[in-house]
Order: C-alpha cells, then sequence, then structure tokens
C-alpha cells in the first residue's frame, strides 16, 4: 500500500484513538490527586514535556487555544505540579487506559513494533511536542505500550499538521474553526472571537491536509506491506474495543 493510501486510512484513527484517554476518569481522578483540574492535568500532560518553559511557548506548540486561557491554566498547573512530573503521571494514565480496554487484544504485539518504526523514521524537526513525547520511555507491557504509541502518533500528526497550516498562510485559529467547529468554545474562545473564514481559507486548508500527509508520508512510507497490515489491524481493533466517550 502507498504511504499516501496508509496515512489516509491510518490518520483518522491515530486521531481518534490517540486523546481518548485525554478526559476519561482515571484522569480525571488524578488531576484531582495532583491538585489539578482535568484541563491543567490535560496541558502539564501534553506540554510539560517543556518544564516550565513560559506559557507562550506552550501556546505556540499547541497551535489552537486562546493564548489567555493557556497563559491562565498554564502557569497555574506548573505552580502545582511540576511539569515533567504532570506529563509523566499523563503518560501513565494513557498506559493505564490502554490496559483497561486492550489486554489480551490479538495483533497489538505486531501493532507496536510498526508504530515504533514509524516514530523513529518520523522526524522531530518542528515537532516539538511529538519531539519531546517521543523521546520518554514507553510502557513495558503490550497494552499499555500500544496505547502510549498511539497518542505519540498523534502528536506527529498533529504537529505535522499545524507546521502544514502555518506553511499554507492560514491563521490556526480559523484552521480550527473551519476543521472543528463543533468544539471551538472548548479552546477557550468567545462567540466575538468567531473568525470570518473566505474561500481562500478553506482552500489553504484543503492545501494545509494536503502537506501534512506529505509531511508524514516518509515515517509511515518506512513499512512494508506486513509492517502496513499490522498497523491498521492494530488501529482497527484498537477502535473497536474502546468504547466512544460517554
Amino acid at each position: 500500500m502507498p504511504a499516501d493510501d496508509l496515512i489516509a486510512a491510518a490518520g483518522p484513527l491515530i486521531s481518534q484513538l490517540g486523546g481518548l484517554f485525554y478526559f476519561e476518569a482515571e484522569a480525571t481522578a488524578k488531576a484531582g490527586e495532583l491538585g489539578l483540574s482535568p484541563f491543567q492535568f490535560y496541558l502539564l500532560g501534553r506540554a510539560g514535556v517543556f518544564g516550565h518553559a513560559d506559557a507562550s511557548v506552550v501556546h505556540s506548540a499547541l497551535g489552537y487555544f486562546n493564548p489567555e486561557l493557556i497563559d491562565r491554566r498554564w502557569n497555574a498547573a506548573k505552580a502545582i505540579v511540576p511539569p515533567r512530573d504532570g506529563m509523566r503521571a499523563y503518560l501513565e494514565c494513557c498506559a493505564a487506559f490502554g490496559r483497561r480496554h486492550l489486554t489480551g487484544l490479538p495483533g497489538l504485539p505486531a501493532f507496536c513494533v510498526a508504530a515504533e518504526a514509524v516514530r523513529d523514521a518520523a522526524s522531530p524537526v518542528g515537532l516539538p511536542l511529538f519531539a519531546g513525547i517521543a523521546a520518554e520511555p514507553l510502557a513495558p507491557d503490550t497494552p499499555g505500550r500500544a496505547m502510549q504509541l498511539v497518542t505519540v502518533l498523534r502528536e506527529f500528526r498533529g504537529g505535522a499538521h499545524l507546521l502544514a497550516v502555518v506553511a499554507c498562510g492560514l491563521d490556526p485559529k480559523a484552521a480550527h474553526y473551519l476543521s472543528r467547529p463543533d468544539v471551538f468554545f472548548n479552546f477557550g474562545w468567545e462567540p466575538g472571537d468567531v473568525p470570518v473564514v473566505t474561500d481562500e481559507d478553506r482552500a489553504r486548508l484543503r492545501r494545509a491536509n494536503e502537506m501534512t500527509e506529505q509531511l508524514m508520508a516518509p515515517a509511515f512510507g518506512v513499512l512494508d506491506q506486513d509492517g502496513t497490515d499490522a498497523l491498521l489491524h492494530g488501529l482497527r481493533i484498537m477502535r473497536k474495543a474502546i468504547p466512544d466517550p460517554a
């Protein structure tokens, strides 16, 4: 299977699966145990790889949030829990989520081999969130490791897309509104922040989507047919095994 076909098939599954643990019950409970809100834990979980960075650095990497929201919540969160500690606790929640839903699922060992090959082949240049999480050690058990690998690949895909959006001259806020208007306000924006989008904005988003796949293609292209089959089979059986959020 050509790399672009693999990315077209795997990309949506990676995007859906990789964030399913973000606000689930165990992560929410762990946030409370640490003295954090669920969103503060989410911020530390994803951007804690930067350590005690300024909020502007976090916003530059996450891209789609209202920077005022990031400034308030990031600064409050890192005053409670050291960011890298929060990040590692979040990754453990990811592994625990995998253990609850994926234990005993056939095909996961081969999936892990394929996913690690893609991770190792992916260039981290210009992708700081991916670079940070890809450098972290993975859980030793297969279901925990499989879930963490999906999250790692999600950061790869997300970072490549944000890079492509900027390269195509599209405001990330407009890109986010065009792509996911149903959750736009969940990212700290108010009704007055809704961007006026044009046909040119839509054309730029289409180009950004194409560029995203081009940026990802070398990494996914390292897989042979067996690796491709293992990656897709693993993603598909994981998606069936994990229920949709309530």
